[in-house]
């Protein structure tokens, strides 16, 4: 595989940075992973680092290129939230540690990808949003109802109700999974969490990266950083990871 690839993470405004960001990537295979440690809830930032290591634990152990790449999706993100709410067990409900996730995999010239939560995954190309994921949310329903607008969605005071994340009930998680994506030299695959995603209109998520600016890890950082600038001196935790396949 030929790909270029970062990741970016910024505490924004807040005490601890409770995101956690990572790539790994071989010559057959490549996987961008972010996680967003619920704030609400004790111990957001060790849901997600336990989240974090037991994904790429599974990742490192399998050949690539994946047999079965949703399969594998599945079963690492049902064993991450195993991990994370064993961390929990025998505290209240409301103290048990969670995060959302956004999992994306490249192999073979397609990209799959799962998400619990409302950290997402876009598929950028020539600039524009091809796809991205939907968030388990209450306004992300609403707005599938045709209750509000996309453009209602970022002020909404519900904004961060989320229904869906690893960690919490010991129960496996609803989460969703994409079908296979065919790639295209340039396309971009970004995964973010909200920090990035609430603050920024997609367009602007679409085109931070062109043929004519910066390397993408710079590109990267200078989105994390506008999405930081644009809800200061409030804003939350921002992360991101990227990878750009060239074939």
């Amino acid at each position: 595989m030929q790909i270029e690839y970062a990741d970016v993470s910024d505490v924004g405004h807040r005490e601890e940075n409770q995101d956690r960001a990572a790539v790994a990537a071989d010559d057959r295979a490549a996987l961008l992973l972010v996680l967003d440690g619920m704030g609400g809830h004790s111990d957001g930032a060790l849901a997600a680092e336990i989240g974090r290591k037991a994904v790429l634990e599974a990742f490192a152990a399998e050949p690539h290129p994946l047999f079965d790449p949703l399969g594998f999706l599945h079963l690492t993100l049902g064993r991450a939230h195993e991990a994370v709410a064993g961390a929990g067990r025998g505290l209240p409900l409301d103290q048990r540690p969670r995060a959302t996730c956004a999992v994306c995999l490249v192999q073979q010239g397609a990209a799959y990808w799962a998400h619990l939560g409302d950290s997402r995954v876009y598929h950028l190309r020539n600039g524009a949003v091809l796809e991205r994921t939907r968030d388990h949310s209450h306004v992300e329903q609403l707005l599938r109802d045709g209750q509000i607008r996309e453009d209602e969605v970022h002020g909404h005071p519900l904004r961060n109700f989320v229904e869906c994340c690893i960690g919490g009930e010991h129960g496996v998680p609803d989460m969703t999974l994409s079908r296979r994506r065919p790639l295209q030299p340039g396309d971009i695959l970004l995964a973010c969490s909200d920090g990035v995603w609430s603050n920024l209109r997609d367009a602007e998520i679409a085109s931070f990266w062109s043929p004519d600016g910066p390397p993408l890890a710079e590109a990267l950082s200078d989105l994390v950083d506008r999405a930081v600038q644009a809800s200061a001196p409030h804003s939350d935790n921002a992360t991101a990871a990227a990878l750009r396949w060239l074939g």
